[in-house]
């Protein structure tokens, strides 16, 4: 503990009325922990600051769930919690109604209800309120709520708090406003702040950020329930054999955490396969709206499900106490939300298994992760130019989809930009969109070096936890900084093997079977449907005669399966006969969709790849008895990442062209357009509209590898 000195007990009212909160929502056996007991008084004082860092399952929520009832009790105002999760949100009003108390809250999910819920706060008909950053962060809440009850406020709880860190591991800039909210707040407001999940750093920014009067308590991370196990480094499509063969083995029902959401999909699909819905299974991602997210979150609390094969979108805040596993498909980049992660598992059993299966293909992800929320100079620049110089004037405001267009910008980046940009107070989230500030824009290299840094370090430190060689649960309890680390005696480093009947490796069918089922997948290419503008020129709709088809694709991002193929990709490479063989396969359970039977074939190494393009064209020329012809490609570009979809767009536009010859032969006929590789589509949509002016009757384009 760490702070201000404070009264750690509660006066003998004040304990009833908290020990009869208690006892409705866990049971009439359950107390408050005297470490609880000290947040909970502390709470109970004017204009108090309480930052909580306790192990998943401690009790955070009680802690705040008692200080409402005495607040509420004692003619208080409403308690404000700020939640990322969705999950937590509809456990909690669960609670709240167990206990006696009047909660709400205002999401993404209950849209319809948002006016009613406002109303009954203002009216103070509820006790507790729960909002996502997203939504304290709207301006038109801002206005409507906050400045109405933000000066009666009783409670406000920042839940997850480790985001309000740039520090942390889950940096979101939407609850950096929080800090806006806390300006706002009537002095005398007491604010909770709760995590489990930070380390030293994160626990120093976070309290600086809440006030120097801030009480901290601190408690041991170490989850004596848990069995961890790092099995040794295997291939992609390896670690999807292993959990096809052991997933049905493993200890009641639990989570399967991959990187991607890709992988999600895909491994799903292929449990699925594999076991014919025996085991049933089923992908969670970030992806899914709020309704589906829910319907299985009750499926895997009720044993409906074996397991949930998730992205990290399933984390903070779902609890099924009786979880009886955790897989890893990838190493998360972090300590912290490893740790995070994993103690989904254990909370109410004695024993949960907890098992890392790491790649080195996981090392790119890493990369990305390190520096995806880093913003970029140039993207700023020309966002801020738009914003500046729109046609509505400077008063105007931009939508996010106008910013897009304009910019070139992919929409969910333009979106980060602007979030983080907001924090510093650079732009204005307004009724209607985004608005330019009169503040200047700095980008502050040197703080966003640390930070990389910082995440670099953090990844360092996965390394060894991958090695093995020390405790594990001694070196996560190290990477959050609690001083009470010792070896836990349970895991594979200190046993020096893993679990009885956990093997290293799956069986060579096993692995067999999965590329079998991986390489049949079908992987819909949909075509651009709009024009960039900008240094193209064109912008708006592209006309169904310039479009291509729904297109396919062969190996999607990092796909398991082609992972050896993808690795052996590059300017003078060949077709294995394996990825020939499977472009035949394409073709034939493509060809039920065609418009027209393809007669011509074109292909356009986008990423300069000639020699393997021109090989898959050719076989696909002679297998399927077709003609051939070729696009005329004058340079490729080689800073492509660099350049918006307007310039994208435009160099394309410049650099290919389709010769009399090309044009005599596709004249009339339906075209097959192989490409070698492209994440944008825009060499795709630039030739696709090229050939059709040529007087091809429709394109269908085969895309060899769509690059993450």
């Amino acid at each position: 503990m760490s702070g201000p000195a404070a009264d750690t007990r509660l006066s003998p009212e004040r304990s009833r009325v908290a020990a009869d909160l208690v006892e409705a929502i866990a049971g009439s056996w359950a107390l408050l922990r005297p470490d609880q007991e000290t947040a909970v008084a502390a709470l109970c004082r004017p204009g108090s600051r309480v930052l909580v860092v306790q192990a998943t399952g401690w009790g955070k929520s009680a802690v705040y769930w008692a200080a409402t009832a005495i607040i509420r009790a004692e003619n208080g105002g409403p308690t404000l919690v700020v939640s990322p999760l969705l999950s937590l949100m509809r456990d909690q009003v669960a609670a709240s109604a167990r206990a006696g108390l009047r909660a709400a809250t205002v999401n993404s999910s209950n849209v319809g209800e948002w006016s009613r819920v406002e109303h009954e706060l203002i009216a103070d008909e509820l006790d507790v309120l729960l909002v996502s950053p997203e939504r304290l962060a709207n301006p038109g809440f801002g206005r409507r709520v906050l400045d109405a009850c933000a000066g009666r406020l009783g409670l406000l709880v920042i839940d997850e708090a480790h985001s309000v860190s740039d520090w942390g591991h889950d940096f979101r800039p939407d609850y950096r406003r929080v800090s806006d909210v806390l300006r706002r707040l009537n002095p005398d407001t007491p604010v909770l702040a709760t995590t489990a999940t930070a380390n030293q750093r994160v626990t120093t920014d976070v309290a600086q950020q809440l006030g120097k009067a801030t009480l901290v308590l601190r408690g041991p991370l170490a989850r004596g329930s848990l069995e961890l196990a790092v099995v040794p480094p295997m291939s992609p499509l390896e670690r999807f054999a292993w959990v096809a063969e052991q997933l049905p083995r493993l200890p009641g029902s639990g989570i399967v955490y991959t990187l991607t959401v890709a992988d999600a999909e895909r491994l799903t699909a292929v449990l699925d396969a594999v076991h014919g819905g025996e085991v049933k299974v089923a992908a969670y991602t970030g992806q899914l709206d709020s309704e589906s997210r829910e319907h299985l979150e009750r499926a895997l609390s009720g044993n409906a499900v074996k397991a949930l094969v998730a992205t990290s979108a399933l984390g903070m805040g779902y609890d099924k106490p009786d979880l009886g596993f955790v897989v890893h498909v990838g190493a998360p980049p972090s300590p912290v939300s490893y740790y995070q992660q994993v103690g989904r598992a254990g909370r109410a059993i004695e024993h949960a298994l907890v098992v890392l299966l790491p790649s080195p293909a996981d090392r790119a992800v890493w990369e990305y992760f390190a520096t995806a929320t880093i913003p970029d100079p140039q993207q700023v620049d020309r966002l801020l130019t738009c914003l500046e110089a729109g046609s509505g004037g400077a008063e105007a405001a931009w939508s996010v989809p106008a910013l897009e267009a304009e910019t070139g910008l992919r929409r969910g980046r333009a979106e980060l930009l602007l979030k983080q940009l907001a924090v510093d107070g650079v732009v204005d989230r307004v009724d209607g969109g985004w608005r330019r500030t009169a503040l200047p824009w700095r980008y502050d290299a040197e703080h966003y070096e640390s930070v990389v840094a910082t995440r670099r370090r953090e990844a360092a430190i996965m390394d060894r936890y991958l090695e093995g060689r020390t405790c594990l649960m001694q070196l996560l309890q190290e990477s959050l900084d609690d001083p009470s680390a010792t070896p836990c005696g349970r895991c594979s480093a200190c046993r020096g093997e893993l679990p009885t009947d956990l093997p290293g490796r799956p069986s060579p069918s096993g692995v067999a079977e999965v590329a079998a089922l991986l390489r049949g997948e079908t992987h819909p290419l949909p075509p651009r449907k709009m024009w960039p503008g900008g240094e193209f020129g064109s912008r708006g709709r592209i006309p169904a005669e310039s479009m291509a088809e729904t297109g396919r694709t062969l190996v999607f991002a990092d796909a398991p399966e082609w992972a050896e193929e993808i690795r052996g990709f590059g300017p003078s490479a060949l077709p294995s006969d394996e990825l020939l063989a499977a472009c035949v396969d394409l073709m034939a359970k493509w060809r039920s969709t065609w418009s027209a039977r393809p007669e011509v074939v074109l292909s356009l190494p986008a990423a300069g790849m000639r020699s393997l393009v021109d090989a898959v064209a050719d076989h696909l020329t002679a297998v399927g008895r077709l003609q051939r012809g070729d696009l005329v490609a004058e340079s490729y570009p080689a800073d492509l990442p660099a350049l918006s979809s307007a310039q994208e767009a435009a160099f394309w536009d410049q650099a290919l062209h389709v010769d009399a010859s090309t044009a005599e032969v596709v004249t009339g006929r339906p075209v097959l357009l192989v490409v070698d590789a492209t994440s944008t589509l825009w060499p795709i949509t630039v030739a696709a509209a090229m050939v059709r002016r040529a007087g091809a009757s429709t394109v269908l384009p085969l895309l060899l590898h769509r690059r993450p």
